[in-house]
Protein backbone atom coordinates (compact mmCIF):
# COMPACT_ATOMS: atom_id res chain seq x y z
CA UNK A 1 0.00 0.00 0.00
CA UNK A 2 1.49 3.19 -1.11
CA UNK A 3 1.64 6.43 1.48
CA UNK A 4 -1.10 9.02 0.54
CA UNK A 5 0.59 12.30 0.17
CA UNK A 6 0.16 14.56 3.06
CA UNK A 7 -1.01 16.90 0.80
CA UNK A 8 -4.00 15.09 -0.14
CA UNK A 9 -4.64 14.67 4.04
CA UNK A 10 -4.66 18.56 4.25
CA UNK A 11 -6.50 19.43 1.27
CA UNK A 12 -9.65 16.42 2.63
CA UNK A 13 -9.45 18.49 5.99
CA UNK A 14 -9.43 21.77 4.31
CA UNK A 15 -12.45 20.89 2.53
CA UNK A 16 -14.19 19.78 5.65
CA UNK A 17 -13.24 22.98 8.11
CA UNK A 18 -13.51 26.49 8.36
CA UNK A 19 -10.90 28.08 6.52
CA UNK A 20 -10.28 31.66 7.32
CA UNK A 21 -7.53 34.70 6.55
CA UNK A 22 -5.60 36.26 9.17
CA UNK A 23 -7.76 39.17 9.41
CA UNK A 24 -10.53 37.23 9.60
CA UNK A 25 -9.21 35.71 12.37
CA UNK A 26 -8.04 39.07 14.40
CA UNK A 27 -11.49 40.46 13.48
CA UNK A 28 -13.04 36.99 15.49
CA UNK A 29 -10.75 37.07 18.06
CA UNK A 30 -11.66 40.88 18.94
CA UNK A 31 -15.19 40.94 18.15
CA UNK A 32 -16.30 37.40 19.25
CA UNK A 33 -14.07 36.33 21.74
CA UNK A 34 -12.65 33.61 19.94
CA UNK A 35 -9.18 32.43 21.13
CA UNK A 36 -5.89 32.17 19.15
CA UNK A 37 -4.20 28.33 19.88
CA UNK A 38 -0.74 28.03 18.23
CA UNK A 39 0.12 24.94 17.81
CA UNK A 40 3.82 25.19 16.56
CA UNK A 41 6.57 23.73 18.47
CA UNK A 42 7.98 26.10 21.09
CA UNK A 43 11.10 26.76 19.31
CA UNK A 44 8.94 28.33 16.34
CA UNK A 45 7.41 30.40 19.22
CA UNK A 46 10.97 31.45 20.36
CA UNK A 47 12.18 31.83 16.99
CA UNK A 48 9.78 34.21 15.31
CA UNK A 49 7.27 35.32 17.93
CA UNK A 50 3.31 35.07 19.01
CA UNK A 51 0.22 36.28 18.36
CA UNK A 52 -0.25 38.41 21.52
CA UNK A 53 -3.06 36.94 23.80
CA UNK A 54 -2.48 33.33 21.91
CA UNK A 55 -2.56 30.12 23.54
CA UNK A 56 0.55 27.65 23.35
CA UNK A 57 -1.04 23.92 22.52
CA UNK A 58 1.82 22.16 20.98
CA UNK A 59 0.34 19.57 18.32
CA UNK A 60 1.41 16.59 19.82
CA UNK A 61 -0.89 17.61 22.83
CA UNK A 62 -3.94 18.93 21.21
CA UNK A 63 -6.48 16.20 21.68
CA UNK A 64 -5.08 15.44 24.91
CA UNK A 65 -5.16 18.99 26.58
CA UNK A 66 -8.76 18.89 24.58
CA UNK A 67 -9.98 15.90 25.77
CA UNK A 68 -12.19 16.35 29.10
CA UNK A 69 -11.44 12.85 29.96
CA UNK A 70 -7.67 13.63 29.31
CA UNK A 71 -5.34 13.74 32.61
CA UNK A 72 -3.73 16.50 30.46
CA UNK A 73 -6.82 18.63 29.80
CA UNK A 74 -6.57 22.25 29.97
CA UNK A 75 -9.65 23.68 31.28
CA UNK A 76 -9.36 26.61 28.40
CA UNK A 77 -10.36 24.41 25.88
CA UNK A 78 -14.19 23.97 27.92
CA UNK A 79 -14.82 27.42 27.76
CA UNK A 80 -17.69 28.33 25.51
CA UNK A 81 -15.87 30.00 22.49
CA UNK A 82 -14.14 29.50 19.09
CA UNK A 83 -10.97 28.18 18.46
CA UNK A 84 -8.82 29.34 15.88
CA UNK A 85 -5.86 27.34 15.28
CA UNK A 86 -2.68 28.09 13.24
CA UNK A 87 0.53 27.13 12.79
CA UNK A 88 3.71 28.38 10.37
CA UNK A 89 2.02 27.59 7.13
CA UNK A 90 -1.12 26.36 7.15
CA UNK A 91 -1.16 22.55 7.07
CA UNK A 92 -0.87 21.61 10.49
CA UNK A 93 -3.92 23.30 11.66
CA UNK A 94 -5.58 22.36 8.94
CA UNK A 95 -5.46 18.60 9.84
CA UNK A 96 -5.84 19.70 13.89
CA UNK A 97 -8.92 21.67 13.11
CA UNK A 98 -10.18 18.43 11.43
CA UNK A 99 -9.30 16.66 14.37
CA UNK A 100 -11.07 18.88 16.85
CA UNK A 101 -14.16 18.73 14.84
CA UNK A 102 -14.32 14.50 14.22
CA UNK A 103 -13.86 15.19 18.33
CA UNK A 104 -16.97 17.04 19.08
CA UNK A 105 -15.36 20.69 19.14
CA UNK A 106 -18.12 22.79 17.36
CA UNK A 107 -16.76 25.69 16.98
CA UNK A 108 -13.25 25.60 15.15
CA UNK A 109 -11.66 27.37 12.42
CA UNK A 110 -7.54 27.65 11.59
CA UNK A 111 -5.59 30.52 9.54
CA UNK A 112 -5.27 29.54 5.90
CA UNK A 113 -1.83 31.20 5.89
CA UNK A 114 -0.68 30.65 9.14
CA UNK A 115 1.48 32.19 11.10
CA UNK A 116 3.69 33.70 8.42
CA UNK A 117 0.40 34.84 7.05
CA UNK A 118 -0.21 36.66 9.75
CA UNK A 119 3.04 38.13 9.95
CA UNK A 120 3.24 39.04 6.02
CA UNK A 121 -0.61 40.63 6.66
CA UNK A 122 1.60 43.09 9.29
CA UNK A 123 -0.66 41.89 12.20
CA UNK A 124 0.62 41.96 15.83
CA UNK A 125 3.28 39.41 16.76
CA UNK A 126 4.81 39.85 20.25
CA UNK A 127 8.50 38.95 20.90
CA UNK A 128 8.28 35.24 22.69
CA UNK A 129 9.83 36.80 25.89
CA UNK A 130 7.42 39.36 26.03
CA UNK A 131 4.57 37.00 25.24
CA UNK A 132 5.61 34.76 27.76
CA UNK A 133 5.95 37.52 30.46
CA UNK A 134 2.34 38.53 29.53
CA UNK A 135 0.76 35.36 30.38
CA UNK A 136 2.32 35.80 34.10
Amino acid sequence: MAIRDVRELVDAAKAEIDNITPGEAKRRVDEEGALIVDIRDVRELQRTGVVPGAHHAPRGMLEFWVSPDSPYHQPVFAEDREFVLHCASGWRSALAAKALADMGVERVSHVETGFTGWSDDGLPVQPYDDWRAARG
